[in-house]
């Protein structure tokens, strides 16, 4: 038995509804996005400037902490990292 006209404007409607509703939420993720990229922007402008020069003290700051206690191998060729136990004194 095919559908009567009833059920048949029912299956649009709810057609018509499912599409605008998957609009809304279309444009509301879009005006999210939106919103959070001018964010972003703003605040972008307020941050302090980088400045091009560089101190030793700078160079001294950015040490990597694996590369002094020689887990790892320093990525300045001229650092030695500490060996801070030696063998006579190690625990037996």
């Amino acid at each position: 038995m095919p559908p009567s006209a009833r059920e048949l404007r029912g299956q649009a409607v709810q057609r018509v509804q499912s599409g605008l509703f998957g609009l809304a939420a279309v444009m509301l993720v879009v005006g999210l996005a939106n919103i959070i990229n001018d964010r972003a922007r703003m605040t972008e402008g307020f941050g302090p400037k980088p400045t091009a020069q560089s101190t030793a003290s700078d160079s001294t700051a950015n040490t990597d902490p694996l590369a002094d206690i020689g887990v790892v191998p320093s990525a300045l060729p001229s650092e030695v990292p500490v060996n801070t136990t030696s063998p006579a004194n190690a625990p037996r």
